[in-house]
């Protein structure tokens, strides 16, 4: 085999979904989810978290209500399987009409 062969069991550079990824799947993936400190807000977002991650821990969120009382952080941690899936969940979030910003 020469240099530019590759095995046949070898992924080439655009056939591992992993290779250019910073985060090695699965792990524990905190986002910051960002809205109007109002009811439900935080049923909203564990509802979502939940579609994406059936293990998801309610019991683990932390919540930040801003100096004036008037938004909530929400941090949740998700167990993150893929980019596809964090993906999805953040389109999730960020299209829910009670979330402002999602870090």
């Amino acid at each position: 085999m020469t240099s530019s062969e590759t095995p046949s069991n070898t992924p080439k550079n655009g056939d591992d979904p992993h290779k250019d990824s910073l985060i090695e799947y699965p792990s524990d993936f905190p986002i910051k989810v960002m809205g109007l400190n109002q009811d439900g807000f935080v049923h909203t977002v564990t509802t979502i978290a939940k579609q994406f991650d059936p293990f998801f821990d309610a019991s683990k969120i932390e919540l930040r209500p801003s100096a004036g009382d008037k938004y909530l952080g929400v941090t949740i941690t998700v167990t993150a399987t893929s980019r596809e899936q964090l993906d999805s969940l953040y389109m999730a979030l960020t299209s829910n009409p009670m979330v402002k910003v999602v870090l």
